[in-house]
């Protein structure tokens, strides 16, 4: 028969045992549940050899890779890989593929509510267009229209105030603008139609032989960086400004809706870094490389020309025309294009302090030497 001693040393070994059994079960983690691979493929509206667009692309797919480390890769195609570049939406929409680089504004024939998202004719600068869709309501209201398309949409670059394009003759009056066959996407070639030119919607590879060739007869694309690389200066010498259609145009990554939302979530946020990132990288880049690239066109022959203001005043006008009758037309679009012009008018009341008088002095000042 054991002690009283014998009896309380077994009763406290029990109780240590036990104890360190409970804590064992307390304390052992979780088994771990491995990361998920996933694997998307993008396709997108622009060449490869456009390295400063297309670039933003595989910009998205290495930080999403890196920074899920390497379990969510994104695979980059060129236009006519997967679909041709302007079937970039489609692709996306009936889940061809994951996710697509493109510009809404592509796609007004499904609805004309997809080109402010883009950019409007005499819309806002690139800053305002940033500002407005992320601190102004464009957001909110871009992915409520887009979700009834089955995607999902992300700023995914600016190119800053594009150029008025390529044109084989001079356009001193509205006149020489009729007939004209020109490469011009979105609302603008709307605008332009009503002034007698003929608008041609072509993806950036095709427009170059349609110039050569005599298909069409002017071209605008971006800006200088990208007309050098597209070789327009060879087959039409003159070069207009200001691209009035596109102030501070967005290039979107959408994506699948469905795709998206099977995420989780730490990869869609990896997604949405890294779309932020190629958004002002882009713009970043441009404004970079297009100054050297403006004197090596006109080193090169290129003949700068502004847009008269007769043009420009009779644009304006039908533009003002038009938003009003497709606002009357499509609920959607007004209520989109309502708050970008409020807030258009709101950014001008401080450009008009703060941002033009400084550009204004600097550009004079530079013009001094």
């Amino acid at each position: 028969m054991p002690t009283s001693t014998s009896r309380r040393r077994l009763i406290k070994g029990a109780g240590l045992a036990g104890a360190a059994a409970a804590a064992t079960t307390i304390a052992a983690p979780a088994i771990a549940q491995p990361e998920p691979t996933v694997r998307w493929r993008l396709t997108s509206s622009y060449p490869k050899s456009l390295d400063t667009i297309y670039g933003a692309s595989t910009l998205l797919s290495k930080y999403v890779g890196e920074s899920t480390d390497g379990r969510f890769t994104i695979d980059v195609f060129a236009p006519g890989e997967i679909v041709p570049g302007l079937q970039a939406l489609d692709a996306v929409q009936n889940h061809t593929v994951e996710v697509a680089q493109t510009a809404l504004y592509y796609y007004i024939g499904k609805d004309p509510a997809f080109a402010p998202f883009t950019t409007l004719p005499f819309g806002l600068n690139a800053r305002q267009q940033t500002a407005w869709l992320y601190h102004g309501g464009g957001i909110e209201l871009q992915n409520a229209f887009l979700a009834k398309h089955n995607v999902i949409g992300f700023a995914g670059g600016n190119t800053g105030a594009q150029m008025g394009g390529w044109f084989r003759k001079e356009i001193k009056t509205v006149a020489d603008l009729k007939g004209l066959k020109m490469r011009l996407p979105g609302i603008a070639g709307q605008v332009l139609a009503r002034l007698g030119l003929v608008p041609q919607n072509l993806a950036g590879g095709d427009i170059y032989p349609a110039l050569e060739k005599g298909t069409i007869d002017a071209a605008e694309f971006v800006g200088p960086v990208d007309d050098e690389k597209l070789g327009f200066n060879r087959v039409a010498p003159y070069y207009y400004y200001p691209g009035w259609w596109e102030g501070g145009p967005t290039i979107h990554f959408i994506a699948n809706l469905k795709a998206w939302n099977e995420l989780p979530r730490h990869y869609q946020a990896a997604f949405e870094a890294a779309a932020a990132y190629a958004n002002a990288d882009m713009l970043a880049k441009y404004d970079a490389r297009n100054p050297a690239a403006l004197r090596r066109l006109v080193a090169g022959g290129a003949q700068l020309r502004p847009f008269p203001a007769e043009v420009m005043d009779a644009s304006y006008k039908e533009n003002t025309a038009l938003m009003a009758e497709i606002s009357a037309k499509n609920a959607e679009f007004k209520t989109i294009y309502d708050s970008m012009l409020a807030f258009r008018n709101e950014e001008y009341l401080w450009w008009q302090v703060g941002e033009y008088p400084y550009d204004g002095y600097m550009i004079r000042a530079r013009t001094r030497g």
